[in-house]
């Protein structure tokens, strides 16, 4: 009996771990494919990383820019609803009108430098800078367009007045 016992407990073990194994396979082929997204996103817009320079600065495209700033945005209060990633996608088409896998790619790409630059609030703060080198005020408009019908109905909190001075400060809106 102590055998069996011995014997199924063994036969256990090896099965959970052989299903942990599985599993962190599986985690690790998703992150390829996350990091794949990303490369190819950069790849389709020209994104070329120099040495010594901060991923912001070779940036080449305002629309990449504004979607970038809007994607930051969302992320300032919480990790947004996929309504919110879907009314972004939806907006950004139709204020900047572009197609649904340029806007697609440009999130991806856009949550990657948010990620770069350590955080929603500096990635706002140092995108917009760029825009305005890039576009002038004239991106004003659609950038800020594009973050208030994405928010929708959910309003402004704390962080996003704050964001939004740091957006008109570096535009030089007042």
């Amino acid at each position: 009996m102590p055998f069996i016992i011995a014997l199924l407990g063994s036969i256990a073990a090896a099965a959970f771990f052989i299903l942990r194994a599985r599993n962190a396979a599986h985690v690790a082929t998703e992150l390829m494919d996350v990091a794949n997204d990303v490369r190819l996103a950069a790849r389709r817009f020209g994104f070329r990383r120099k040495t010594n320079v901060h991923p912001v600065e070779c940036i080449e495209d305002p629309n990449l820019a504004t979607v970038a700033i809007a994607t930051a945005f969302l992320e300032l209060d919480d990790l947004p609803t996929q309504q919110q990633r879907n009314a972004l996608v939806v907006q950004a088409q139709s204020v900047l009108g572009l197609g649904e896998t340029d806007v697609g790619e440009m999130v991806v790409l856009g949550r990657w430098l948010m990620n770069e630059c350590g955080g929603a609030a500096p990635a706002i703060t140092r995108m917009s800078r760029k825009l305005y080198k890039m576009s002038g005020a004239s991106a004003f408009e659609p950038l800020l367009r594009l973050v208030q019908s994405t928010l929708g109905e959910s309003g402004l909190n704390q962080k996003h007045r704050e964001a939004l001075d740091d957006i008109r400060r570096a535009f030089r809106v007042t």
